[in-house]
């Protein structure tokens, strides 16, 4: 799965694979294909941009209510409509359009509601992933524990998979 803007990314990938795959008269390299969600491909950003680190207009996924309050609050918002687009886009990802198409409709032009309620439902969805966060910054061996293992499975598909190319190759 990718957004949108990394597709090209595993296009590059797929044209390595192709041309190593051709070159070599082989399928040792699968040719990946994106998997784009239509609904999440560019989640916007507090300024109605795509969200992005470098635009400084995400919504941190562990942050405190505090902190979320004051995201969301700075949302961007068009007072040209009765319903805020970039918080509604923000909304969405959330909960289900069914209920939001109620809520904003009864709380039309009352952002100040609209963005409350959102604050509420990201506090709720992010909270056990704030809770795992917690544990796992009181217990550093735990993560330890799978970068391990993780290195260990990823050397050992890394390492038959290099034997295949080095076999392609022919300097096996």
């Amino acid at each position: 799965p990718v957004g949108a803007d990394q597709k090209q990314h595993i296009e590059i990938a797929r044209d390595t694979a192709e041309k190593f795959n051709r070159v070599y008269k082989t399928d040792v390299f699968k040719l990946p294909e994106p998997y784009i969600l239509p609904d999440v491909a560019v989640v916007p950003g507090t300024d109605g941009q795509k969200m992005s680190k470098s635009y400084g207009n995400v919504i941190p996924l562990f942050a405190s209510h505090d902190e979320l309050t004051k995201c969301v609050m700075g949302i961007v918002t068009d007072s040209s409509g009765e319903r805020p687009e970039n918080v509604y886009a923000i909304h969405k990802l959330v909960r289900n359009e069914s209920e939001l198409t109620t809520i904003y409709g009864s709380n039309a032009g009352n952002y100040k509601a609209l963005k409350e309620m959102l604050i509420e439902d990201l506090d709720k969805y992010f909270a056990p992933m704030r809770a795992k966060y917690e544990e796992l910054q009181n217990d550093s061996g735990i993560v330890d524990e799978v970068l391990e293992r993780g290195k260990r499975e990823a050397r050992a598909i890394s390492e038959a998979k290099m034997e295949q190319v080095r076999q392609a190759v022919g300097v096996s």
